[in-house]
């Protein structure tokens, strides 16, 4: 008698959450017209203890328990289709019952967590920057990045031909990205990231065959970072990461984060790395603008930068497979329902932040 009245019991709560999840999904596509509300008192408010909080929580363990958590998770989605779907007799209402109602909790978590920064005021209204530029004001911008680049290639190695190589390993980063932020904190205020939860992912070889450098788990708050990319990406994508650690969820917003706090660090590896990071968005836009234009300024370039793009191009397409377009076009409609219209093809709106920030800022580096 116990053991029907708590499945039924257990079924009623099934039914509830699925219920619940199309009442979720009206109200976050209400609420997503109050991008002031959700800045304030979410992402602002409620976000800044919960993540920190989560911070601490997981910061601490050496590995990343969000990785073992989607590990856990995978394992018994394969059970569940082995012993609920892929059966001749299959419990329909039951199957829909158990899919509706994890779903329910996981799009509740997700939001609740993190995902309502995707929601919030964008990045030029919060600095006070137009997004919009014209192609005289990237091209200034794009010069002004290429002399900043090659004067930090050439205090680097002497020899223009060459790659740089950063003689930091992953871990060395992501200790740097600390005080990396707290720099960044003089120019961009609030910015406070602290305690840090960024570890190399244990899935780091799929996470490879998949196209990704990194990324961040909504429900522990844990960056997690590839170990497989090199060395001279590490800084950007460990303070990308971290950005949406801090509640920037949108990509293009963590990438101009990413750029501004390695350019403004006191580490030169950690300036190169973020100048021809964002170069390569200017030049990129550019291209697809003014190619001729484009071409002559990559021109400028000393070869040992160019060396280090070819190096991340090579990397990537040494993972090439037949499966990397589905993960990147899934990601992509991913961004697209998240109030990224864009999807992955974002970097206008990278190059409006970068181009209209350093047209009032000065492009300044540590000695």
């Amino acid at each position: 008698m116990f053991i029907r009245i708590l499945t039924q019991m257990q079924s009623k709560t099934k039914l509830y959450l699925s219920i619940l999840l199309p009442v979720q999904i009206i109200f976050i596509q209400i609420i997503s017209f109050f991008p002031e509300f959700i800045e304030r008192f979410y992402s602002n408010g409620f976000f800044t203890y919960t993540s920190k909080a989560l911070r601490y929580v997981f910061g601490w363990l050496p590995f990343s328990f969000g990785d073992l958590l989607y590990s856990v998770l995978i394992i018994l989605l394969i059970r569940f289709l082995f012993l609920k779907v892929f059966r001749r007799n299959i419990a329909w209402k039951k199957v829909l019952l158990d899919i509706g109602a994890t779903l329910s909790i996981v799009y509740a978590s997700f939001h609740i967590l993190w995902g309502m920064n995707y929601y919030r005021l964008p990045l030029h209204e919060i600095l006070n920057l137009d997004d919009q530029y014209t192609e005289a004001e990237l091209i200034s911008v794009s010069e002004k990045l290429i002399i900043q680049a090659n004067a930090l290639h050439s205090k680097l190695e002497p020899i223009d031909s060459l790659a740089i190589k950063i003689p930091y390993t992953k871990d060395e980063v992501f200790k740097k990205t600390i005080p990396a932020y707290q720099q960044l904190n003089n120019i961009f205020p609030d910015l406070d990231y602290h305690p840090k939860s960024i570890k190399t992912s244990l899935l780091s070889i799929p996470l490879t065959y998949m196209g990704f450098s990194g990324y961040l788990n909504p429900i522990t708050n844990e960056a997690q970072v590839n170990g497989l990319i090199l060395n001279y990406k590490a800084p950007t994508t460990s303070c990308h990461e971290e950005a949406h650690q801090l509640g920037f969820a949108k990509e293009n917003e963590a990438n101009f984060i990413a750029a501004l706090t390695t350019i403004n660090y006191d580490d030169i590896y950690f300036n190169y790395s973020g100048a021809t990071f964002a170069l390569k968005f200017c030049l990129n836009d550019l291209y697809l603008r003014n190619e001729e234009k484009a071409i002559c300024l990559i021109e400028k370039l000393r070869p040992g930068i160019r060396k280090n793009y070819r190096e991340v191009n090579e990397f990537w397409e040494s993972y090439e497979n037949p499966l990397e377009p589905i993960f990147k076009s899934t990601y992509d409609s991913y961004l697209k329902v998240n109030n990224q219209p864009d999807g992955m093809e974002t970097y206008s709106y990278v190059v409006a932040l970068l181009v209209n920030y350093f047209k009032s800022n000065p492009i300044a580096f540590h000695e």
